[in-house]
């Protein structure tokens, strides 16, 4: 039977759904590539109806923060993107500084909601619905919601996992108007990070990842992409919160098996899969290899340090002399962050035979200028994302700085040494004022 006539009395228009919120209310939207766009677009032309509703929408791909919607909306992020970076820094909303590893916090902390609107699948014959390759933290979100959602996208796969909601637990269907769909304004990719993440990537996966190796791969321009670069490793497992695009030809040649993983053995685990192709998505369907988990699971500290040869490969924005990182700011303003990178980066530090590697180019130019991403100091009001005590090694496309277990000295010679070489004399000057180098 088809689904909209089985639960034909669930089914509501968008705007009908959108009525359901009323002035006053904390909302949740599903994050990044699980945004419910018609839903969203329904509920932004109420914007002369209602006041005060305080929209959590992380990873946003959707403009709520405009200025004729300032009475209406409040948005709540904890990682900005280019949706909503400029509005955030403008007190146009508010920046949630959380990492992504206590459920019973963040559910304390952020809920509960009067709605949660979130995109899935079809309900199947058993009335589960999937919430496709981009389960995120929705889970969390649905276990502290009052009126639920769902905003029905028939093209979503389905994963095994936790990646589902039943109808039992849901207040209306909304159907998915693709003409609605919004892609993240994403800034083109520079020609210092695309040689930056070809000489990156050959060295971490040549010179820092050994075979049975467990890997965690953050979400940038840099790390994004390493998958290319693994093909000659063996048994790799993947225990990660975004599954990077690449990693479903990994799976299908061999070269990740997940055979030697302490935690879901055999099985690659991520809370969401980057941006993927449809067709690459076609093969994560219904295939056992792969499992989505609420990042509260994905990002469970005390899970992650039991797992043996964790290596948590993440980005930077900047890194000082001392081995410092942030990920989350530039000039004391939020840029996007922390995600799970801070516990990763501990998971690592703490796994028998782990490492924690940040990988970024060094020099990022800003109106035709090229400044050092290699610092002597971070400025004031900087967020720290990785404490140096978290670092084990620093990679740019100048070569590998080992940093772990080095003195400030040592450590200041090493990451000068991966600095870009227009840079490097005045990080040497920098750093013989601040630490007699």
């Amino acid at each position: 039977m088809d689904w909209k006539v089985r639960y034909g009395k669930y089914l509501m228009s968008p705007e009908d759904a959108a009525g359901l919120v009323k002035s006053g209310d904390r909302i949740w939207l599903g994050m990044f590539t699980s945004c419910p766009n018609t839903f969203s677009n329904a509920l932004l032309a109420r914007k002369d109806e209602v006041r005060a509703v305080e929209v959590h929408h992380y990873v946003s791909p959707f403009v709520w923060s405009r200025p004729d919607t300032q009475e209406a909306f409040h948005l709540v992020t904890c990682f900005t993107t280019p949706a909503d970076r400029a509005q955030i820094a403008a007190g146009m909303g508010d920046y949630l500084p959380i990492g992504n590893f206590r459920q019973s916090w963040i559910q304390a902390a952020i809920g509960p909601f009067d709605v949660v609107c979130i995109k899935t699948s079809p309900p199947d014959e058993n009335g589960y619905l999937s919430m496709g390759t981009a389960l995120w933290a929705n889970r969390t979100a649905l276990d502290v919601g009052k009126t639920i959602i769902c905003e029905v996208d028939d093209r979503l796969i389905r994963t095994f996992g936790e990646n589902y909601i039943h109808m039992s637990e849901v207040t209306a269907l909304v159907e998915h108007n693709a003409g609605h769909d919004q892609e993240m304004p994403v800034p083109p990719r520079t020609d210092e990070v695309i040689l930056a993440t070809e000489v990156v990537g050959t060295l971490i996966a040549t010179e820092l990842i050994h075979d049975r190796d467990t890997l965690q791969i953050g979400f940038g321009d840099v790390t994004a992409a390493l998958g290319v670069y693994l093909g000659d490793c063996h048994d790799l497992g993947i225990q990660t919160e975004i599954i990077p695009g690449g990693i479903v030809d990994l799976v299908d040649q061999g070269v990740v098996t997940g055979r030697y993983k302490d935690v879901a053995p055999g099985k690659v685990v991520g809370s969401a899969f980057g941006v993927i192709p449809d067709e690459e998505a076609r093969r994560v369907h219904m295939n056992p290899k792969f499992e989505l988990w609420d990042f509260c699971h994905t990002d469970d500290l005390r899970m992650l340090v039991r797992e043996t040869n964790f290596v948590a490969i993440n980005n930077a924005l900047q890194v000082d002399l001392t081995g410092q990182v942030t990920a989350e700011t530039l000039n004391g303003r939020i840029y996007s962050g922390p995600g799970g990178q801070t516990t990763f980066a501990v998971a690592a530090s703490y796994s028998e035979g782990g490492r924690s590697v940040i990988a970024l180019p060094s020099v990022s130019t800003v109106n035709g200028v090229p400044h050092s991403r290699i610092v002597p100091t971070l400025s004031a009001g900087t967020v720290i994302t990785v404490p140096r005590s978290f670092v084990d090694y620093v990679v740019t496309e100048h070569g590998i700085a080992h940093v772990g277990g080095k003195s400030v000295r040592q450590r200041c010679e090493e990451l000068i040494s991966v600095a870009h070489p227009d840079f490097r004399a005045e990080l040497r000057r920098e750093a013989e004022k601040l630490y007699c180098l």
